[in-house]
């Protein structure tokens, strides 16, 4: 079965500094029948204006994930934390017993867009911890590159939940594939461009959730980019 949740039906608030799509329930955002999909709690499409950003703020048992897809988000944390996030590269944050973090815009010209995901832990009171690294393209184009996991496969990202998370960047035409270990779930969220997933059509922003299917084919309609999560 593929559920699809359309860009247009997602929540959305415009606070003028941020304009923010919520795909999951989130802050004012409300609907009974959209609090998450397995481990996903959050998936957030963010435009965040220059010079602007969210103050310091709490976290705690919670695998919070970042990607910026144009321009740059500076991050700061209680860990000591200081880095410039930027097109091409994964964040991973562990908030385990709680930090404190802030995320901002250092553009004085140029908006931010990106996209933050959190995935509840497998357990709660783990130790916080960082890690950011950069994905070239040639890694992810055409192919899917994994970029986060449990395991820290393949050189990607340590999370601590029963996922796999993997991006790819499609020319027009071409397609992946990707196995699922029956009774595991995935979720396909369409970052640019358009897709068919089982010749079911996505366009940007979509998203998709998947249970009781083993085999996925991915399938550029136009340039497309997208982030694949494999799920307990």
């Amino acid at each position: 079965m593929i559920d699809i949740r359309k860009a247009a039906d997602r929540g959305h608030a415009n606070h003028g500094w941020l304009d923010t799509y919520h795909t999951f329930s989130f802050a004012s955002y409300r609907d009974p029948r959209h609090m998450g999909f397995r481990a996903l709690r959050v998936m957030n499409e963010d435009f965040i204006q220059p010079g602007q950003g969210f103050g310091t703020h709490p976290h705690h048992d919670m695998e919070i994930v970042t990607y910026v897809l144009e321009g740059a988000l500076e991050h700061r944390d209680s860990m000591g934390n200081g880095e410039v996030l930027r097109p091409g590269e994964f964040q991973r944050m562990s908030a385990g017993t709680g930090i404190t973090h802030s995320e901002f815009n250092p553009s004085d010209t140029e908006p931010v867009h990106l996209y933050q995901i959190w995935l509840f832990p497998e357990r709660k009171g783990i130790e916080p911890s960082y890690e950011q690294r950069r994905f070239p393209e040639v890694e992810r184009h055409n192919r899917l590159r994994l970029v986060a996991s449990r395991d820290a496969a393949d050189g990607s990202l340590s999370i601590q939940q029963d996922a796999r998370i993997y991006l790819s960047s499609l020319d027009e035409g071409r397609h992946v594939f990707h196995q699922l270990t029956p009774g595991r779930h995935a979720w396909l969220q369409v970052l640019r461009g358009s897709v068919t997933l089982n010749n079911t059509s996505l366009e940007a922003s979509d998203g998709a959730a998947v249970s009781g299917e083993y085999t996925l084919d991915i399938v550029a309609k136009r340039p497309a980019e997208i982030m694949l999560f494999d799920l307990q």
